[in-house]
C-alpha cells in the first residue's frame, strides 16, 4: 500500500481510471455480442445500423489508449467483412 499522500493520491486515481477502462471494454464487448447476434440472424438492416456504433466506441477507445490502434482495426475489419457477407 502506498505511504506517502502523493502515492496515495494516485493509488485512488489509478482505481477510479481502471474501473471506468472496464466498463468501456465491458460495453464494446456487449456492442459486439449484440452486432454478432444481428449477423447470426441475417438482419442486415439491424447489423449495419450496429456496425457503425460499434466501430465508432472501438475506434475511440484506441484513441485514448484503451485499445492498441492494432487490436482496434482488427476487430473493426473483420465485424465490416461479417456484415458486408451478409
Amino acid at each position: 500500500m502506498a505511504n506517502h499522500k502523493s502515492s496515495i493520491k494516485r493509488s485512488r486515481q489509478d482505481d477510479k481510471k481502471r474501473a471506468a477502462n472496464r466498463a468501456k471494454e465491458s460495453r464494446v464487448k456487449s456492442m459486439v455480442k449484440a452486432l454478432r447476434s444481428a449477423i447470426e440472424s441475417k438482419d442486415k438492416k439491424q447489423a449495419k445500423g450496429l456496425l457503425v456504433s460499434t466501430q465508432s466506441m472501438i475506434a475511440k477507445l484506441a484513441k485514448v489508449g484503451i485499445f492498441n490502434r492494432r487490436t482496434a482495426a482488427r476487430k473493426t475489419s473483420r465485424l465490416s467483412s461479417q456484415v458486408a457477407s451478409l
